[in-house]
């Protein structure tokens, strides 16, 4: 398929000036990057706009275009090897080949729009907030488009002007002698970076950045059963685009306090029940603590010490809306201390009746006075 003319790419006519070929790049640019525009097709349009600016950009290479056409732009048109322009090399540009020895870097268009920077912030919610979901707001320090230049960087009233160092271009030439003749490549220049222009007069907030630092209120919906370590993701609220892109976003990472009565395994919990001897052998209907209020739990005679119990469906809700875990009631047998007098002959009795011989040990020191006083 035949490239279309780069002026008809760009909307421009042949005699456009150097600020109007980049005020159309930029137009249009903005308008197919990738970053933005996800229609099927955007991003072949978006690159043959970037040809096309490449081209006209350049003085040598417009002239070179205007007078041979596409010809005059292919790698190495009328060059030869001690030429003081190497355009192109088996296809690639002498500056990517050049670049692993001389520490060069190929450099994206700085004019094209990029979306800015994803932040995170780390929010600190409750046991039952996690559980049961909440709306929370919280601050945040981060950079928001100047109020002041609204993002242009410049002082409001005053105009940008051509920069002095790269006379518009946003690039400069540097020549490096090397092991094959010399060489020139093109840098972004360190003065303007790359736009082309620079202030008469930089905005008095931003300081020609174009974005202050704020503390910025925002609400967050804390999701019902989020977990430690979970995050949620708050579209455009990270940091500012460059040159028309979209914001970054806001990751919010949840940090989860431990409950003083449940313990938390995914969706499910564990709650430890303590019961007497006498109801683990005789059996009882205890009282026992879920996330919505009370139940009865029956314990069966003969319970013993580290016995689970499984309430289905008295977890957390999951996440992601796939139903809830369970609570497990783990039994935790106690065994009885300063008995009376009665209760130590009922269990000498009931040790007997068992046919067990009980060598009873005092529990205390004052027990064992009391027995040493008493010649027991």
């Amino acid at each position: 398929m035949a490239k279309r003319d780069y002026y008809e790419v760009l909307g421009v006519n042949k005699d456009a000036t150097k600020d109007e070929i980049k005020k159309a790049y930029r137009k249009l640019s903005k308008k197919y990057h990738p970053d933005i525009n996800k229609e099927e097709g955007a991003d072949a349009k978006f690159k043959e706009i970037s040809e096309a600016y490449e081209v006209l950009s350049d003085e040598q290479k417009r002239q070179r275009y205007d007078q041979f056409g596409h010809a005059g732009t292919q790698d190495g048109f009328g060059q030869g090897f001690g030429g003081q322009d190497f355009s192109g090399f088996g296809g690639a540009g002498f500056e990517d080949i050049f670049s692993s020895f001389f520490g060069g870097q190929r450099q994206r268009d700085p004019n094209a729009p990029r979306k800015g920077d994803d932040l995170q912030y780390t929010m600190t919610v409750t046991f039952e907030e996690a559980v049961f979901g909440v709306k929370k707001e919280i601050s945040i320090r981060k950079d928001v488009t100047c109020h002041t230049c609204h993002g242009d960087g410049a002082k409001p009233g005053t105009n940008k002007k051509t920069c002095s160092y790269c006379n518009g271009a946003g690039h400069v030439s540097v020549e490096q002698n090397t092991i094959l003749g010399r060489v020139r490549t093109e840098k972004v220049c360190p003065q303007c970076n790359g736009a082309g222009e620079e202030f008469e007069e930089a905005c008095p907030t931003c300081h020609g950045r174009g974005t202050e630092t704020k503390n910025v209120k925002l609400e967050v919906t804390v999701p019902e059963g989020v977990d430690n370590d979970q995050q949620i993701r708050l579209a455009g609220q990270g940091a500012p685009g460059e040159n028309g892109g979209p914001a970054g976003d806001l990751f919010v990472v949840f940090r989860v306090k431990p409950s003083d009565k449940f313990t938390r395994e995914g969706d499910d919990i564990l709650f430890k029940q303590s019961i007497t001897f006498a109801q683990a052998a005789l059996g009882d209907e205890v009282k026992v603590p879920t996330l919505n209020g009370y139940v009865m739990l029956n314990i069966p005679a003969g319970t013993q010490s580290g016995k689970q119990f499984r309430l289905k469906g008295k977890g957390v809700k999951n996440v992601h809306g796939y139903g809830h875990g369970d609570l497990f009631v783990n039994i935790k047998v106690e065994t009885p201390t300063n008995l009376t007098e009665k209760q130590r002959e009922l269990l000498k009795a009931f040790a007997e009746e068992g046919g067990e011989s009980i060598s009873e040990q005092p529990s205390n020191f004052k027990d064992k006075a009391r027995r040493f006083f008493k010649g027991d």
